[in-house]
């Protein structure tokens, strides 16, 4: 049986070393006491600490509020003043934020909204313009995206920091066109125009053995908005690929294309002349729509 614990020597082994309440007071907390001490004095009150049914109750409650471990409480000694909170508020309303909204609180130009939460049914992956994604994945090769989107954006500053184009006549833009000296203040429209305006309509399909005796039989197939983009920017790259190199660096590829489109604006590339052969073949082969088999077979 273990012996029975004698509680007389084990609280003589505890050694209580009463402190003052001073020392264990935070410093905020005694320059309070010591404020409200000297505006006791000042009213004619005792400044005894003993002595606290002269102290207010506001004094009293910073008191506890600093006494407390809860730090959530506890006032501010060292805060900014009136001045300062007032010089803030006008600083706030001159930026256009609510000086006295409370979601606003330590944000200098508002909170920023995500796309998708102002516009509902927007995603973050339909954020760029649909040409000029669609041209970005033309120009990846090897799956390097980054590397064609650095691309991209060379060439659209190349087509923002270049002197206005001198439109050909004779080879005139989409109708509504805004003016050749308004294209760079807009390098997406310049390159949607370039792009639009030498876009074939149509492509010529043949269908082997459709007119009889094992004779192909060609006939002019209407495109889509993003299929005659897609030709007419691989017609584009073929004449980049095409013209000699004017030297090395990760710039040259995108000044190059870039320098094909002001052709393209200008009349002077050879992409019209591949646009206007496509449409002389439409002109002679939409005699073969009225052919028998092509209402036979359903082809169109």
């Amino acid at each position: 049986m273990p012996p029975r614990p004698n509680l007389v020597s084990v609280f003589r082994a505890l050694s209580i070393r009463p402190g003052s309440l001073a020392a264990r007071r935070p410093p905020a907390a005694t320059a309070c006491i010591a404020a409200a001490a000297q505006g006791g004095a000042r009213r004619g009150f005792a400044t005894e600490m003993d002595d606290t049914k002269e102290i207010s109750e506001t004094l009293r409650a910073k008191m506890n509020a600093y006494m407390s471990d809860d730090p959530s409480g506890k006032p501010s000694l060292d805060g900014p003043s009136e001045n300062e909170l007032a010089l803030k508020q006008l600083e706030l309303a001159a930026y256009g934020v609510q000086p006295w909204d409370v979601e606003t609180e330590g944000v200098k130009f508002g909170i920023p909204q995500r796309a998708a939460a102002a516009t509902p049914g927007v995603s973050h992956k339909k954020r760029y313009d649909p040409v000029v994604e669609q041209m970005t994945k033309l120009l990846m090769r090897d799956g390097k995206l980054a590397k064609a989107q650095r691309d991209m954006a060379m060439i659209l500053n190349y087509l923002r920091s270049s002197p206005p184009p001198k439109v050909n006549p004779a080879r005139p833009l989409l109708p509504g066109a805004p003016p050749a000296y308004q294209l760079p203040l807009d390098p997406v429209l310049y390159l949607t125009l370039a792009i639009d305006s030498v876009a074939p309509l149509i492509r010529i399909r043949g269908y082997k053995g459709l007119a009889g005796g094992g004779k192909s039989l060609d006939l002019p197939i209407p495109l889509m908005a993003r299929q005659r983009r897609r030709v007419a920017f691989g017609w584009i790259l073929d004449v980049v690929n095409k013209k000699p190199s004017k030297g090395s660096g990760r710039t040259m590829f995108p000044h190059r294309v870039a320098e094909e489109i002001v052709a393209v604006i200008e009349g002077r590339s050879s992409v019209w002349d591949k646009r206007q052969q496509v449409h002389k073949q439409g002109t002679v082969n939409r005699a073969n729509l009225g052919h028998s088999a092509v209402q036979r077979f359903k082809v169109m």
